[in-house]
């Protein structure tokens, strides 16, 4: 079927672990968009991998069943020889980069295929335009923010293009603007080109309504047959916020987008009770922190200017911002990792970071070695810290696996468990939900707030404004590194154009939760 894909009775275990895929049988027809929905673990990313051979080819393990793309079978041709026809872009960009320059790494794929040097030129610079990266075309890709080598990656994979384009979590580490961005140009890649494109997301909210078709794995099984999104995502936890919105108040089909669900919720006016008033009161905690005047500059360039920010026991502190704002460098700032040229922090509270790569924090065979390994380096023996960490993320099941076995959003669980064992008062996430499903969403918020009324606190550098709506007390907005705007979060979020879905439909509300809770008899 050129130009499409189709998996024929496909099984597949990894060397000496589980089966991750049952049987799977599925066809996208050519210029479809299918979006894969599933749990961390389920089984989306090695579906999507399969799409391209690698697996079996560099994965090794048991497999069975046919994969066919664009007309060629990945049991007869590796991942080399399908290069020209399907794009792939990983979970995780930084394993993709193969060259220390942005441009010669986009223009990699094409050099391979053979492309002369006029094409390859023209191509490179439609597709770092398409994708707004074209300033970092002399970068080095490790020196970039997680969103713009995410961006980059996926410049990487588009400028072939493949008649078939597979993406694993694209916009997992975009701003809301750069994720539009990135999911614009997939979509008019589908409709200018009529490329057969495979996307498997946690963050639904702009990926589902692009879709054609949606399908749901449990357990390395399809659970669904491929229908429209929002018949698949109509109870499905991950829903975007508007879907599960129109599920509690009885819309069906439940709507996919803003506009759709402001529409039903005109007519649905008279049922819906006015919004409680929001609590704006002042941090009232002990003071943890204080940061004052920071400048902070990595090797020549400034990205920090003049940030002023006091960190209170209790508070939940949302950093929000486009990708390169200075978020992750403002969280290593205040966990000492990175020195500022003028300014000071005061405080003496202990301080955790948890980085935005996981990978770089696991070394030990299995995950509860992971854990326990932070006690042993502060000289401390507890089993049941251990347990407890691995009970409040939902990390009981895994807790004898390799960590490096895991799916991205477990080893973001079990990096943030490693961390948080060790008792600090004040925790620094960096994109702590990246790749996370939304039960091990919910774990975390529910970590998050739990630590925060036991007198800590928590600064989360995030692009997930929903996540920011359910569980920040404050906010700090940064624009090319500087404070823009700062508050509580109720006022922060609601006054933004990025607001959570909710209150663009509901204005007074922020959440589904919101909702449900004003819903509910006197």
């Amino acid at each position: 079927m050129t130009g499409g894909l189709a998996f024929e009775a496909v099984s597949f275990g990894y060397p000496d672990g589980p089966t991750a895929l049952a049987g799977i049988e599925l066809t996208v027809a050519p210029g479809d968009i299918l979006l894969v929905v599933g749990s961390s673990g389920s089984g989306k990313s090695t579906l999507l991998r399969a799409a391209n051979g690698l697996v079996p080819h560099t994965s090794g393990g048991r497999f069975s069943g046919n994969v066919t793309v664009a007309g060629r079978s990945t049991r007869d041709h590796p991942p080399r020889e399908l290069a020209d026809v399907v794009g792939f872009v990983h979970q995780d960009p930084e394993a993709q980069f193969v060259v220390d320059r942005v441009e010669a790494d986009i223009a990699f794929g094409l050099e391979n295929l053979g492309g002369s040097p006029a094409g390859m030129r023209r191509r490179v610079e439609e597709v770092m335009d398409a994708l707004g990266v074209a300033h970092l075309r002399d970068r080095n890709p490790v020196t970039l923010s997680g969103g713009e080598r995410q961006r980059c990656a996926i410049a990487g994979a588009l400028v072939t293009t493949p008649s078939v384009l597979v993406l694993d979590e694209p916009t997992s580490q975009l701003d809301p603007q750069g994720a539009e961005d990135v999911l614009a140009a997939i979509a008019r890649l589908n409709a200018d080109l009529g490329t057969t494109i495979l996307i498997a997301e946690h963050r639904l909210e702009r990926a589902a309504p692009i879709a054609d078709l949606a399908v749901l794995m449990t357990d390395g099984r399809l659970t669904s047959a491929p229908a429209a999104p929002e018949f698949v995502l109509a109870e499905y936890p991950g829903a975007p916020p508007v879907t599960r919105l129109g599920h509690l108040l009885g819309w069906n089909p439940p709507p996919l987008t803003v506009r759709d669900a402001r529409r039903r919720a005109r007519a649905a006016e008279s049922v819906i009770p006015a919004a409680p008033t929001p609590d704006l009161t002042a941090p009232s905690g002990d003071r943890l922190l204080s940061a004052r005047g920071l400048d902070v500059h990595l090797g020549d360039l400034p990205v920090l200017h003049d940030i002023t920010l006091d960190i209170h026991a209790g508070e939940v502190i949302a950093l929000l911002g486009r990708n390169g704002a200075g978020k992750s460098t403002l969280l290593r700032t205040l966990a000492n990792l990175i020195l500022a040229r003028r300014g000071t922090i005061d405080g003496t509270a202990e301080r955790a970071y948890v980085p935005q790569d996981p990978s770089s924090l696991l070394f030990r065979p299995t995950v509860r070695g992971e854990i326990a390994e932070t006690l042993r380096l502060l000289g401390r023996r507890s089993p049941e810290a251990v347990d407890h960490w691995l009970a409040t993320l939902g990390l009981t099941e895994l807790a004898e696996r390799h960590p490096r076995s895991l799916s991205g959003g477990e080893r973001q669980r079990v990096a943030i468990a490693a961390v948080a064992v060790g008792g600090a008062p004040v925790l620094l996430l960096d994109e702590p939900t990246r790749g996370m499903d939304a039960a091990s969403r919910h774990a975390l918020e529910r970590a998050i707030a739990t630590h925060a009324a036991a007198g800590g606190a928590v600064v989360l550098a995030t692009h997930d404004v929903e996540l920011a709506a359910r569980c920040a007390s404050q906010a700090v907005v940064l624009g090319d590194g500087e404070v823009v705007a700062s508050g509580p979060a109720a006022a922060v979020l609601a006054d933004s154009l990025f607001a959570p879905q909710v209150a663009k439909v509901l204005p007074g509300y922020l959440t589904v939760e919101q909702v449900t809770i004003a819903m509910e008899p006197a």
